[in-house]
């Protein structure tokens, strides 16, 4: 049986919320935490939930809500609709892929079209798919394409959660989970007597550089936060462990250790995990985290942040994949930390 609430992240999993449009994601995520927590929304896309005192301290815990995506460009004379990428993506997985058009009349369906092996050239059959290459056919005409697809739609590739053996399995892990996670340790932190105003925030468009963060922590002014988001789980063929440390499926949470994290955070965080029993891994980066804590750090004064992360596999593609266990465990590092954390904690003390 599963530790963890499946079912509400299978829910945020099968939406289609590409970076800019969170709108599906963030109705889920909302009606979920208005079950238990005060909540409220931003005019950028942020969601709010929230425990503890009102007016108090606030901690904010972030997980965004948005996924990589397209947009649509031009419509051909064909009907044949062009895109560019909304992310980071690797053209080669979207070759073939069924895309979900999320058109102001209703969504539409489409096929990501490539020309077929038969009729390339040979030079061309050793070249990787560029996405000017590609496009999206409907099936319809030009003239119901641009009737149903205005230039500006957005679509996300149509393939939803599975479990595969013992792992979950869905585009969009990244960071629908890490949304996920900092809604359930909302929810197990809502009956304890805290000294802070706990806010897990859902944010907008980290896909495209971390603006929902820059929008929400200077809303909120906290005087601490944590990002939530996904790691490269490193037993997966390619993945360096001399570059991006050891965090392998059932290793638990996993630190980001950076001149942008707040060594005392981090500090904070592994004692109580150790104390908790909570399973976690470090990993180093010389420069920047590339999550939302990177924009919270620098909102205002400066917010002192932390980065815990779930080793994810197959990262920006329709078939993420993580592990129950991780996701657990993410969870709990959160909680254990909040627990323990004194009223009048002093993040200063960074040597």
């Amino acid at each position: 049986m599963s530790d963890i609430n499946r079912e509400f992240l299978f829910r945020l999993l099968e939406v289609a919320a590409p970076s800019g449009l969170e709108r599906r994601a963030a109705d889920v995520w909302l009606n979920e935490a208005g079950q238990f927590a005060r909540t409220h929304e931003d005019h950028y896309g942020n969601v709010y939930a929230e425990v503890g005192p009102e007016g108090a301290p606030a901690i904010a815990l972030m997980g965004h809500l948005d996924e990589i995506g397209l947009i649509v460009s031009h419509v051909g004379d064909e009907g044949f609709l062009s895109v560019l990428p909304v992310g980071g993506w690797d053209p080669q997985v979207l070759v073939g892929q069924r895309i979900r058009l999320l058109a102001p009349g209703g969504d539409l369906i489409g096929v990501i079209g490539k020309k077929a092996i038969h009729v390339m050239e040979s030079e061309d059959r050793t070249k990787a798919s560029k996405i000017e290459d590609l496009w999206i056919d409907v099936g319809l005409s030009r003239d119901e394409v641009v009737a149903h697809v205005p230039v500006g739609t957005y679509g996300v590739i149509e393939q939803g959660p599975v479990m595969v053996g013992t792992r979950i399995v869905s585009r969009a892990l990244d960071n629908r989970v890490g949304a996920f996670i900092v809604l359930e340790a909302l929810r197990a932190l809502k009956d304890r007597d805290l000294g802070y105003r706990v806010v897990a925030v859902g944010t907008s468009q980290e896909e495209i550089g971390c603006f929902g963060a820059q929008v929400g922590g200077y809303h909120l002014n906290p005087v601490a936060g944590v990002a939530v988001d996904v790691t490269h789980e490193t037993k997966q063929p390619g993945v360096s462990e001399k570059k991006y440390g050891v965090a392998p499926f059932g290793s638990g949470a996993n630190l980001t250790v950076s001149p942008m994290v707040s060594p005392v955070i981090t500090r904070q965080m592994t004692d109580a995990a150790r104390e908790a029993d909570v399973p976690f891994t470090l990993s180093a980066s010389g420069r920047y985290s590339g999550t939302d804590a990177d924009a919270l750090a620098l909102v205002r004064a400066g917010v002192p942040s932390a980065v815990v992360s779930i080793p994810n596999r197959y990262m920006h593609s329709p078939s993420e994949m993580v592990d129950e266990r991780d996701v657990k465990a993410c969870i709990e590092i959160i909680v254990a930390w909040i627990e323990r954390l004194p009223t009048t904690a002093d993040f200063t003390r960074r040597g």
